[in-house]
């Protein structure tokens, strides 16, 4: 993992995966430091996107994924659009959501590019498929359902309409789908609505705690009106059983099952050049599901790390192999000191600190993250 120098341009974070002769990954983050309005911090946030692809030498075509956070999402949106639509592609999965980052900015950027002439792009910015040889990667953003009136009936809807949408790809969930982003509106509220369809559709689909379930962040976060739940996903088909991965750290933290949750504390995706280790969303807990160091943020934050620590050395890997951070705090008074804490431990590393309540009253920080790690492996497939 090279994570790149960035003194020239300030507020952004990028880190480079390569190996030789293969794709090439960019996770950036960025966050405008200006104080101003909406519409002047999204015209400071493109114009140091288009330069660090400049500097990168990045084209348009090598976006694959893009997620923007908001602080007034349904007030902001079309002028996000307006500003960004010279660097937004109809091939780019884009994410929009309502999680205010670190003030003054009321805009951030999480972008990730793909280098590598032999990847083949299509489909559209809410379900866009990117395919090498038998493997193809898929995001799905902005998955709702406002026909529901409950977060249980909304997140039914949901995972019924994941589920055609993968099944018209010839996938399913218990094979194919590795990652999940569930964004509960007002989640101390909706989250246990939310909890209960999803375990409930999981067993439908043979995701059971006696087999495996997916990777997942559960936040709080907005999107568009009457939305008290969104989904967005990553599903790859065309892998080999061999290829993944479920990852524990039992000495550290529970199994999810045993508070009534479903979903893999972390997962590794194995390729013959590199592998990919996608951390749930992870917070101050241990062995037996309790939460450690009620009211202290700053133990709170370490715990979390030492957690992720725990996880990733099961996938021979350690936080120096991180490519991108995203940190949600349930106090919006806290952000910058998270923000001041990462800088300290990991100054390089791409990273974001959002105001998103944790889905348990106790936690005061959660992380999740992605890490890549090179391996050798000529019998499987190339990512």
């Amino acid at each position: 993992m090279q994570l790149l120098r960035t003194e020239d341009w300030p507020g952004v974070k990028v880190a480079r995966f390569s190996t030789s002769g293969a794709a090439t990954e960019y996770h950036l983050t960025l966050l405008p430091r200006a104080e101003g309005t909406f519409q002047e911090q999204a015209k400071q946030l493109y114009q140091m996107y288009k330069k660090v692809l400049s500097t990168l030498k990045l084209s348009q075509e090598t976006t694959v994924f893009q997620r923007f956070f908001f602080s007034d999402l349904i007030n902001q949106r079309e002028c996000l659009l307006k500003t960004f639509s010279p660097l937004l592609t109809d091939v780019c999965a884009l994410s929009l959501v309502e999680q205010p980052p670190l003030p003054p900015a009321k805009i951030a950027l999480w972008a990730y590019h793909l280098s590598d002439s032999q990847l083949t792009k299509s489909g559209t910015t809410d379900f866009l498929s990117l395919s090498r040889g038998k493997i193809t990667h898929h995001w799905l953003t902005g998955i709702t359902a406002t026909q529901g009136k409950t977060s249980y009936q909304q997140t039914c809807k949901i995972f019924q309409k994941c589920a055609r949408l993968l099944q018209k790809k010839k996938m399913n969930l218990a094979d194919n789908l590795l990652r999940t982003w569930i964004f509960v509106r007002d989640i101390d509220s909706h989250y246990h609505g939310m909890v209960k369809a999803r375990r409930e559709f999981f067993a439908t689909c043979g995701l059971t705690p006696q087999t495996h379930f997916v990777a997942s962040s559960g936040i709080a976060g907005g999107s568009i009106p009457g939305a008290l739940v969104t989904l967005d996903a990553y599903a790859v088909s065309g892998l080999i059983r061999e290829q993944i991965q479920y990852l524990s750290a039992p000495d550290y933290l529970s199994p999810t099952y045993i508070y009534g949750v479903t979903f893999e504390r972390g997962t590794s995706i194995i390729y013959a050049d590199r592998k990919h280790h996608l951390i749930s969303g992870t917070a101050s807990i241990d062995k037996s599901g309790r939460i450690l160091y009620p009211g202290d943020l700053d133990s709170q934050l370490d715990r979390t790390l030492e957690n992720i620590s725990a996880l990733l050395t099961a996938a021979s890997a350690t936080l120096k192999d991180v490519a991108c951070f995203i940190c949600y705090v349930r106090d919006p008074s806290d952000h910058k000191k998270i923000q001041q804490a990462m800088e300290n431990k990991f100054p390089q590393t791409p990273s974001l600190v959002l105001f998103a309540p944790v889905c348990r009253t106790g936690w005061l920080v959660e992380v999740e993250c992605l890490a890549i790690t090179p391996n050798s492996a000529p019998g499987l497939p190339l990512f």
